[in-house]
């Protein structure tokens, strides 16, 4: 009893030790032999070349005709062994050097200007040292307007973080090539887009954590009107959401944010040029498309060439900077948009057409009667000849 009390164990372990002749060891049990015992030696060296073989194809190969499920529950249990290891380092994020970018998609439909409801993507841009959170709800996650969302975050962040970390999202560019117009932007900025491998969630684990950190804190018991509506939501919600304490950082985001900007760049002195922007000759349908939506323009600028330019928020349509349309940029899809003006000029350019068209001259009507006498040749006969 002394003896386990003092070694803080149980007298029955004691009672054995004493008992017994050799010092206690730990001595597996022999394995069970199975009717995948004699299979094992092959399914290991399929593994070991081929680690991530389907069981049903390395059960074709080495001839098993037994149970499926015990072969699949067999195979699960080695691959583990033969699989190559992928370690993950831990990441340290200096003041300035990163945000990581993410599109997050809530899950409710938002209410759109045609009655429709659509699910809208958000952009999420996080300062990787402080954590300091920025977010945006966007129409698409089209590359004109993700450039348009970054942009208005780092507006609002007051600084240009020295590296923007994406996933590969289409948008942004894929197999090591930018998407048009963001080499652009970056070069204006003097940033640089830093995206990661397949298959590498952890150098993205920050942005991922707010967005599960969105769907728990910031959704339940919200509705939205509309996009603004949400947008309206989200940002009063973020300036609480950064006042919280990070666990992993014992500090509070809007605490760390002011040496996070420090180390920033400066916001270039010339804005970069974002959103959508084409050039066309307007046509007799005097209409533009932005997206999936129609815009119309002035019909007394069919047959000239307008420059289109579109934001998060406004349409316009300019003839040598002359403003020929202006509209809200709506969010719904495949919407035709009608300025009552554009209406009425239309109607007044058709009527005058037609006019022209259809004019015609009294007088041209009126015939002169020799003209009949000439054409068969009676004008040169005189009066009493034959």
């Amino acid at each position: 009893m002394q003896i386990a009390k003092r070694l803080g164990i149980s007298r029955n372990t004691v009672g054995r030790a004493v008992a017994s002749s050799e010092p206690p060891k730990y001595s597996r049990p022999p394995l069970e032999v199975t009717s995948f015992t004699p299979f094992e030696p092959r399914v290991r060296a399929l593994l070991k070349e081929f680690p991530e073989l389907p069981a049903s194809v390395i059960a074709e190969r080495v001839g098993w005709t037994g149970s499926s499920s015990w072969f699949r529950e067999s195979v699960a249990r080695l691959r583990p062994e033969h699989r190559p290891v992928d370690p993950a380092d831990r990441l340290v994020w200096s003041p300035g050097d990163a945000a990581q970018c993410d599109l997050w998609f809530p899950p409710q439909r938002i209410p759109l200007e045609d009655g429709s409801r659509s699910t809208l993507p958000v952009l999420v841009m996080v300062a990787a040292y402080s954590r300091f959170i920025s977010a945006l709800m966007i129409p698409t996650r089209q590359t004109p307007d993700l450039l348009l969302g970054m942009w208005s975050l780092i507006k609002t962040f007051g600084r240009v973080p020295r590296r923007l970390i994406w996933d590969n999202e289409t948008g942004i560019g894929q197999r090591g090539r930018l998407a048009a117009g963001v080499g652009e932007f970056c070069g204006t900025l003097a940033t640089r887009i830093h995206q990661l491998k397949p298959r590498d969630p952890e150098s993205k684990g920050v942005v991922e954590r707010r967005n599960g950190f969105f769907e728990t804190s910031f959704m339940p018991g919200r509705r939205f009107n509309s996009p603004a509506d949400f947008n309206a939501q989200l940002t009063e919600w973020l300036e609480k959401a950064n006042g919280r304490l990070v666990r992993t950082l014992k500090a509070r985001p809007v605490d760390l944010v002011d040496a996070d900007r420090q180390a920033m760049l400066a916001l270039p002195p010339v804005p970069p040029v974002v959103g959508w922007s084409t050039e066309i000759r307007l046509g007799r349908d005097y209409y533009v498309r932005v997206d999936t939506n129609d815009y119309s323009v002035d019909p007394a600028q069919i047959g000239r060439l307008v420059a289109v330019h579109a934001d998060l928020d406004r349409v316009t349509v300019r003839v040598e900077r002359r403003v020929v349309a202006d509209h809200a940029r709506l969010w719904a899809r495949q919407v035709t948009v009608t300025d009552a003006e554009h209406l009425d000029t239309a109607r007044r350019l058709r009527q005058q057409f037609g006019q022209s068209r259809h004019h015609v001259d009294d007088t041209a009507l009126i015939r002169d009667l020799a003209d009949y006498d000439r054409a068969f040749g009676l004008g040169d006969h005189k009066e009493g000849v034959a």
